[in-house]
């Protein structure tokens, strides 16, 4: 048996998620399933509208702007969640309803106490910086504490069992966002998109406590940092060199082929939006799945795992298959003059997606167990790969370049992601696994 095992405060014979015990197992499984694909679908749709309009309405290198900012966020949601909210998936996923809501009020106080301090940040550095990047990040600022209030709503509902709040919630941030996004555009300017972008969280936060009546409890994050340290220090660690990597890339290939080549990277992620969004997200379904599958059926774990990666990798092929297929009459339509730097992307961000899809299905069961310090070192190494094929693309061959570095660097580090699966699932079972196979 593994040292880095599972804890949770589920009492023996207790698998069913608050809110909806009694279902038959299968029954259960394929409604969260099916609601956590929904709200996927949901949050695919609105990343992808909201990027498709600020391309058509401010051009491509406004549109690098935004897309460092839109960085930017990523690496403060992955402190977030790393901190707050994938303990609480981890450790809380399927508990009764009242620990459920104790741990879920300090889990998003959490993410409120991180928006607020690191917005604060991103809004001085924006007032200092100036130009046309300043107001962009001093808007982001204002944002995060709403954004990730937002976000830590979705997992709290996730871990709960009732998909359908978190669908719901992101369906009152989508209808709040096109308002928002019209006036924005009479604006015409990054902070603009920015500033909405907040307001539509801000108004899908709060509805979301109208479905639950948990308060975020901010004056208990220290205490929920303190006792889950154990893990959260890990996720923490690893979030951020997957986000950071991927910022330092952003700020790298602007500086080696300007800021137009970062619009044109973040168009060809547009195009692969609904995968991406997937991905960013994935841990809402399939890392309280995982944990109880490990709960009920620990000998299926792994090719739990299989399906869930190879899935999403056949799918990601054939999107982008599709994509390849596009007019550009059409693409030219979706992203205006950003289509035409984005179009020669495509082959290499399809392989970069697939092979993070395969390899985050063994990232959920590395999860699942607990093996945080396993997980860890493969995200370390598969940053370290990322950041380092995207600029050594981008030095030998520009933002082309950058793209195959990027693909190539994904399929090593998925690789790793499985081969450390495989050894943590047969230190937990000493008999081999049939059913487990390295891909």
């Amino acid at each position: 048996m593994t040292t880095e095992e599972v804890r949770t405060t589920t009492p023996a014979g207790s698998t069913e998620p608050a809110g909806e015990s009694g279902r038959p197992a299968a029954s259960g499984v394929l409604g969260r399933v099916s609601w956590g694909l929904a709200d996927q679908a949901v949050t695919s749709m609105i990343n992808f509208a909201v990027g498709i309009y600020v391309a058509r309405e401010l051009g491509v290198h406004a549109f690098g702007v935004f897309g460092l900012a839109w960085l930017t966020y990523g690496v403060v949601l992955n402190v977030s969640r790393g901190l707050a909210t994938d303990p609480l998936m981890v450790r809380f996923s399927g508990v009764p309803e009242a620990a459920w809501r104790a741990a879920a009020a300090r889990s998003s106080g959490t993410a409120l106490a991180v928006g607020g301090t690191l917005g604060a940040v991103c809004l001085l550095v924006g007032l200092g910086i100036g130009g046309e990047v300043g107001p962009a990040f001093a808007c982001l600022g204002v944002a995060l504490p709403a954004l990730l209030l937002q976000d830590s709503r979705r997992f709290a509902f996730f871990a709960a069992g009732t998909g359908r709040k978190a669908c719901t919630n992101d369906l009152v941030q989508g209808a709040a966002l096109v308002p928002a996004m019209v006036v924005a555009a009479r604006a015409g300017t990054v902070a603009a998109f920015l500033l909405a972008w907040g307001a539509a969280a801000a108004a899908a936060a709060g509805y979301g406590f109208l479905q639950c009546g948990v308060r975020p409890r901010v004056t208990e994050a220290r205490g929920w940092l303190r006792e889950q340290r154990d893990l959260g220090s890990r996720y923490l660690a690893e979030n951020v060199s997957l986000s950071g990597a991927g910022q330092l890339r952003a700020y790298g290939l602007g500086a080696i082929a300007g800021v137009g080549a970062v619009g044109a990277v973040r168009g060809a992620e547009l195009l692969q939006g609904p995968f991406l969004a997937l991905l960013m997200g994935l841990s809402l379904v399939t890392v309280a799945e995982a944990a109880r599958v490990l709960r009920r059926s620990p000998h299926r774990l792994g090719r739990f795992c299989l399906l869930l990666g190879g899935g999403q990798a056949a799918a990601a092929l054939l999107w982008g298959a599709a994509l390849l297929l596009m007019p550009d009459r059409a693409g030219e339509l979706v992203l205006g003059d950003v289509w035409h730097s984005a179009s020669r992307l495509i082959v290499p961000a399809t392989l970069g997606v697939a092979g993070a899809g395969l390899g985050s299905g063994a990232a959920a069961g590395l999860r699942a167990l607990a093996a945080a310090r396993r997980s860890l070192r493969c995200q370390l190494f598969a940053s370290a790969c990322y950041l380092g094929g995207g600029l050594g693309g981008a030095a030998a061959a520009g933002t082309v370049g950058s793209a195959w570095g990027v693909a190539a660097a994904t399929s090593c580090g998925s690789a790793v992601w499985w081969l450390q699966l495989r050894t943590a699932l047969r230190e937990r079972h000493p008999e081999p696994l049939p059913e487990v196979r390295t891909p």
